[in-house]
């Protein structure tokens, strides 16, 4: 075969191989709107629906979101996605990574952002003005795995726990592209264990939790239906107390 045909066929090659990845990216996104909370601080709010508190403010740089159908119910908490507006007289290729962190909807919107997220979308500073004066604007999104380097699964406990009477607690630092579609809470001397409920956005409870050391499973669910049980290296202590937080030992991909 001569070297002009080798290199065609080469070429020809290398075009599918890009055309294939410019299609899969481009599928990838799915086209909605966004607006973002008007009468808040640049990061998002201690008080978003997933009950994460200060910590749904700041998490991620303070480049956080509420979601209306993509809250799922409190499922949808903590998940991370690449949101990218698509004025290219305004807004940047990359877009912005955001975190859910509340429940919320506005104008067909499937996201609210931070004022600060929704800025980062901009190409630039004078972009991000121009975005801030439109307020809603199309935008196209993917979910994305969410990374927190040298940060492990760490359980949060509400101010509203009472020990040893009422237990409750967020998750903090979901990893992954998974979701935590069920929490097992479990007794560590016979490893008697209870599914908890889900009493509202990311917040799990049990009104009579065991005594002793705690164990707090996960069940990790993907979006093409694989499921696996995830269980932390750390126990919650048996003097657990309300308002603190207790590294799980673990990290999930």
């Amino acid at each position: 075969m001569a070297p002009l045909q080798v290199l065609e066929i080469f070429s020809t090659f290398l075009l599918v191989i890009f055309i294939q990845v410019y299609l899969g990216n481009a599928q990838n996104f799915i086209q909605s709107r966004a607006a973002y909370y008007p009468n808040s601080e640049e990061q998002g709010t201690e008080t978003g629906a997933c009950g994460f508190g200060t910590f749904g403010a700041t998490i991620n740089g303070g480049d956080v979101s509420a979601a209306s159908d993509l809250y799922r119910d409190g499922l949808g908490c903590g998940a991370c996605y690449q949101v990218r507006c698509t004025n290219s007289n305004y807004c940047s290729e990359n877009g912005v990574n955001v975190v859910i962190t509340d429940h919320g909807a506005s104008d067909s919107t499937d996201f609210i952002l931070s004022q600060r997220a929704f800025s980062r979308m901009a190409q630039t500073k004078d972009a991000a003005a121009s975005l801030l004066s439109l307020g809603n604007v199309g935008i196209e999104y993917r979910r994305v795995s969410c990374s927190y380097p040298n940060k492990n699964i760490t359980f949060k406990i509400d101010e509203s726990s009472d020990n040893p009477y009422y237990l409750a607690f967020v998750i903090w630092y979901q990893q992954g592209k998974t979701d935590i579609s069920a929490v097992q809470l479990c007794e560590t001397q016979n490893f008697v264990c209870k599914l908890l409920d889900r009493t509202r956005g990311a917040v799990w409870t049990s009104s009579s939790p065991p005594k002793g050391q705690l164990q707090i499973r996960m069940l990790l669910s993907s979006d093409d239906g694989d499921e696996k049980w995830v269980i932390p290296l750390n126990n919650i202590p048996e003097n657990w107390k309300a308002g603190e937080t207790y590294d799980s030992g673990i990290q999930v991909d």
